[in-house]
């Protein structure tokens, strides 16, 4: 399969390119998009065998749902049922934006799309491109990230030609994304609400709007049995061997420094992820400044691409710092535990 590549610019779309992925969509083919998140690859939602395209392509098990986009709270009518009255609350304060809701699901959902599950996960993203895109495309479209199965997602249109070109009939370049994390999922179909996957709309967030809400322990927590099908597969790995060192902070220097210096006298090549705040400290190796801890949407924006670098700088081994779990920064850490398969060394 040809993919086709199509640079669309924000705030002076090319309508032609918007459309012609639009019929590529009502036709039952893959479009991968950018969001403020990281880019997604979309088909029909409401197509069963469209659905199925998109785990075909990435690789993805069955039975991990997927998210389906919108562009306006009407549109949850057709797709939902049973909606809890926070619901506008949540949508009034952070649709569109980087926060999916899981509600019961109506017949006109798939279980192709739905993982086989009765419920359905809905985000209505903020994204010029991907809101142009749903609305010509038919209004609702199905999209998880646009990679392979298992690597890290991509915040960039090279992310997505570098894993899936040939497997999709196109993507729409709208250059790098805003924000770099998946959007937080919040399952609406308990009391209180639980966050399943963490993200940009933090816990802190969502309770200064609607009260009460509980975090998934999986969320952070190793050996824990997730409550969301999606997060029990490991994610976001790179080629190479991850693990993150975590105590105070001079200690993890000097850590993630001793065990770098026997990797490379072992003829490794090692990666360290630092921030603009340590990297001087750090004697050898591959380093990467990953943000500054000063504003932690730096890091989230770049972490995904930092592991996609280190897998071109074919690096054996890659050493990380830990950070806060506050607000984005819990959404971070599970990013990179999932990553480093929850291999962490406190020192």
């Amino acid at each position: 399969m040809e993919t086709i590549i199509k640079r669309v610019k924000k705030g002076q779309l090319d309508k032609d390119s918007i459309e012609m992925a639009g019929a590529i969509l009502k036709k039952g083919g893959l479009v991968a998009f950018p969001t403020e998140t990281v880019y997604g690859l979309g088909a029909d939602a409401l197509n069963e065998k469209a659905a199925e395209k998109i785990y075909a392509a990435k690789g993805r098990p069955s039975d991990n749902p997927l998210i389906v986009h919108i562009t306006n709270l009407g549109a949850l009518e057709k797709i939902t049922k049973n909606v809890p009255e926070e619901t506008k609350k949540i949508a009034d304060a952070y649709w569109p934006g980087p926060l999916t809701m899981i509600f019961e699901k109506s017949e006109a959902v798939p279980y192709g799309t739905t993982g086989g599950l009765d419920t359905v996960a809905v985000r209505m993203p903020s994204d010029e491109v991907a809101r142009a895109l749903i609305d010509v495309g038919g209004g609702y479209i199905a999209a998880p990230s646009a990679n392979t199965s298992g690597r890290p997602s991509p915040t960039m249109a090279e992310h997505v030609e570098e894993d899936l070109t040939g497997r999709i009939d196109m993507i729409l370049d709208g250059g790098p994304v805003s924000i770099g994390l998946e959007s937080t999922i919040l399952d609406m179909t308990v009391t209180p609400p639980m966050i399943l996957r963490p993200g940009a709309i933090t816990k802190e967030m969502l309770e200064a709007c609607i009260g009460e809400v509980t975090v998934d322990k999986a969320v952070i927590k190793p050996n824990q049995r997730p409550k969301a099908p999606g997060m029990k597969y490991r994610h976001y790995a790179p080629k190479a061997d991850l693990s993150i060192v975590e105590g105070e902070m001079s200690k993890v220097i000097s850590k993630i420094n001793e065990l770098a210096a026997e990797q490379v006298k072992a003829g490794h090549k090692v990666g360290i992820i630092g921030t603009k705040e340590s990297v001087a400290n750090y004697i050898c190796g591959d380093v990467k400044s990953i943000g500054t801890r000063e504003d932690e949407s730096t890091i989230a924006v770049h972490l995904f691409a930092i592991l996609r670098e280190f897998d071109a700088d074919q690096v054996d081994y890659i050493y990380s710092e830990s950070f806060d779990t506050e607000g984005i920064g819990s959404a971070i850490m599970n990013r990179l535990l999932k990553a480093a398969g929850h291999h962490v060394i406190t020192v």
